[in-house]
């Protein structure tokens, strides 16, 4: 039987007998002309998988004929419904058509089928078994096979590559219109993401990803709609300033990323795990700016204290935050767990580094004898690199290894 339809005021929306599997939106802005066949083509295609699934509509306030075809097919079908909106944005129809459904896993794809169907079940297969929380089909895996013209091809991967660079995200393609993700993860997730047009994709991955959540990635076969009414350079624009704003979100710890983790049962919430140039990028910006406050901190210090005082003072304090921050940034852990244990392990390698910088300062004394400040500052400056590098081998291979958030 068929209920009412949802709209975007909170009217109650389109219900079948049951729950479905699985519910696919197709969020669309003056579609009359690909609608009516999208959703036939889509029909035709669930009956061969034998999954209970539900097709949703997610109307971005068109002004042509859409809204009036959706709702004909609607009561067309009993296993379409629709979700009409007041306003555009295609991550705001995302959020208001999976929040409001009660499928095991929710589905999304361009109503212009530009991804061939046969990689919907690799793409919820891993999801209904509970081997992953999110699924992604990728145009930019090797197994691929894309055909989209040059402009497109290189827009697409040099947005994923800044994604690597800058947000250190290990997924190949966060743009394309064939997702899929666990109605439970949707539920923790979706509250979290701010953008509600073209970023909502990229920032869904990148906060799941951080919360160590599980990214089933599927090649697929994709041609380019022709007809594509998608602003490059606005898009694009509209991209980078999500980009800054979630990376500042990130940095400043705003994200409550521990609590996903925690609440959706995964071990561990790395931010760059396992990737080594990252981390090394991160940790010498860190180091840098550790030496730098070191080096400060023994010259206030030295007027007041003895040279091998003020670097045991300067170093120890640097270490607190050293450890502290790779941590937070390099390592990716957050919340209070085992952060007391990581601070004792850190000062152990501090204790080595004093060790090493104080047999610097009494090697220079045995040579040089009396000296100026600003001489002990370079020879301690030279041994805190040795130092760096040994905190950075410790801390991968000891400290933040196989530790859980």
């Amino acid at each position: 039987m068929i209920g009412n339809l949802a709209t975007d005021t909170g009217a109650p929306m389109l219900e079948l007998d049951r729950s479905p599997v699985l519910d696919i939106v197709i969020p669309v802005y003056n579609e009359e002309t690909a609608l009516v066949g999208s959703v036939d083509t889509v029909r035709a295609h669930m009956k061969t998988l034998g999954y209970d699934y539900r097709i949703t509509i997610a109307d971005n306030a068109s002004t042509d004929a859409t809204s009036l075809l959706a709702h004909q097919l609607a009561h067309r079908y009993p296993d379409v419904r629709v979700v009409s909106l007041a306003r555009k944005g295609r991550g705001h129809a995302l959020k208001q058509a999976w929040s409001r459904s009660d499928a095991e896993v929710l589905v999304y794809m361009d109503v212009d089928l530009s991804t061939d169907l046969n990689a919907l079940l690799p793409l919820v297969a891993p999801l209904l078994s509970g081997h992953s929380d999110l699924a992604i089909g990728s145009r930019l895996a090797r197994s691929s096979r894309t055909i989209r013209g040059p402009k497109r091809e290189v827009i697409s991967r040099s947005y994923n590559l800044l994604l690597r660079s800058t947000l250190r995200t290990r997924f190949s393609d966060a743009q394309c219109g064939f997702k899929a993700i666990r109605r439970d993860v949707a539920t923790r997730l979706l509250p979290l993401i701010e953008d509600d047009e073209w970023f909502f994709d990229t920032e869904l991955l990148v906060v799941a990803e951080r919360a160590g959540l599980r990214i089933h990635e599927v090649p697929v076969d994709w041609i380019d709609d022709i007809d594509s009414r998608v602003d490059i350079v606005r898009t694009a624009t509209a991209d980078l300033r999500g980009m800054g704003r979630l990376g500042w979100a990130l940095l400043r710890g705003r994200v409550p990323l521990a609590e996903v983790t925690q609440t959706l049962g995964r071990a561990t919430a790395r931010s760059a795990g396992g990737r080594l140039s990252a981390q090394l990028v991160i940790f010498a910006l860190i180091g840098m700016a550790s030496t730098v406050g070191y080096g400060l901190l023994f010259v206030l210090l030295r007027g007041h204290l003895g040279p091998q005082q003020a670097n045991a003072a300067a170093l120890a304090i640097t270490a607190v935050a050293n450890t502290a921050a790779n941590r937070r940034f390099t390592f990716g852990f957050q919340g209070r767990s085992h952060a007391m244990r990581h601070q004792v392990q850190g000062l152990l390698v501090f204790g080595a580094g004093l060790g090493i910088t104080s047999a610097s300062l009494l090697l220079l004394n045995r040579i040089s004898g009396p000296h100026h400040p600003l001489q002990e500052v370079a020879v301690l400056t030279v041994a805190n690199l040795f130092v760096t590098l040994m905190r950075f081998v410790l801390m991968r291979v000891w400290i933040f290894r196989g530790a859980k958030n």
